[in-house]
């Protein structure tokens, strides 16, 4: 850990349940420093990405959490590492449970390997267990952790294909359900977020949260990605400004059909148009804010730090683009 890097915590600061949280995934942080990747803020100077993204504005992290990953990354010590730099600024955690040994979206959702044999029952007592195990650790280093997210991007459920929603939703929001007990069990006040892709998308949301309700699973926020590169390559809408406008009525509607709040968990534009990404961030963030009537808490970016052929990050050389002044105002 760079800890000789880091800034002065901010024990001093309590938060307020009306806090607008604005985050960013970082959760390939170790990873990257490990690879020798370093991170440097505007004026050259090298910081530590949780360091850097407190510097930024931002007031929360999310971290993954693979099964068993692969060297260990996303795993629970490593989520565990992130998550006190994160407790040193005073920055709250959500955790997000991929249940997978890697990565989990609406494209693929792996049962991990140790699990692969598992029949119903077994699997819901696993991913409890799975959910109790990393949470306990966190709480025995006092992390603060507000969200903890049952599944990443479940729009056809997760756990394939045992939880696909399409062919055994009873079988998705029993699975869901167990997860939630295991958050319940250990943090009792986090909030358990069910997460979808296509924020803009009112359809899918009513085929996962009509079954969720169905089922009476237990969750209190509807966590929603939000990224018009990739709706307009769905031809969900035609331009960036319609995602905006269709994911806070989307916000809306999800609160008038089932009673639950949101959060934008996921977003991001592309770094190759850094302006007109800093715009589009801040248009986001602004009606999240204030074009939800109160009913969304709060926008995180994903990897913002990662470079490559990733498109939606937002950093270049190491260093923020103006996209991440859209958490500042600046």
């Amino acid at each position: 850990m760079l800890a000789a890097l880091m800034l002065t915590p901010l024990w001093a600061h309590a938060r307020q349940d009306t806090t607008f949280w604005l985050g960013a995934d970082i959760s390939g942080t170790t990873q990257m420093e490990a690879e020798g990747r370093r991170f440097y803020n505007r004026q050259g100077q090298l910081r530590e990405n949780t360091a850097l993204m407190h510097e930024l504005g931002l007031n929360a992290i999310r971290l993954r959490v693979w099964v068993n990953p692969r060297g260990g990354w996303s795993g629970a010590q490593d989520v565990l590492e992130m998550a006190r730099r994160a407790k040193y600024y005073g920055m709250p955690v959500m955790i997000d449970f991929h249940y997978s040994d890697w990565w989990a979206d609406p494209g693929k959702q792996h049962i991990p390997a140790a699990w692969q044999y598992s029949n119903y029952g077994e699997m819901k007592d696993l991913l409890r267990g799975h959910t109790e195990d990393v949470l306990r650790l966190l709480k025995k280093h006092r992390i603060d952790v507000k969200w903890v997210q049952v599944g990443n991007e479940t729009t056809h459920g997760f756990l394939w294909p045992m939880g696909r929603a399409e062919e055994n939703m009873e079988q998705y929001a029993g699975l869901t359900q167990a997860g939630a007990e295991g958050v319940r069990a250990v943090y009792p006040e986090a909030k358990v977020i069910i997460h979808l892709d296509g924020g803009c998308d009112r359809k899918r949301y009513e085929f996962i949260f009509d079954g969720l309700t169905r089922y009476g699973v237990d969750y209190d926020l509807i966590g929603v990605s939000v990224y018009p590169y990739w709706d307009i390559a769905a031809k969900l809408v035609k331009d960036w400004q319609g995602t905006v406008r269709a994911f806070a009525e989307n916000i809306k509607y999800l609160h008038q059909r089932y009673g639950k709040e949101s959060m934008v968990v996921e977003t991001g534009v592309e770094v190759s148009k850094p302006a007109e990404g800093k715009k589009i961030l801040a248009a986001i963030i602004d009606a999240a804010r204030n074009r939800t009537d109160g009913l969304c808490h709060g926008v995180f970016y994903w990897a913002p730090e990662l470079e490559g052929p990733y498109p939606l990050g937002a950093f270049r050389d190491g260093r923020p683009t103006e996209i991440m002044d859209a958490f500042s105002g600046k």
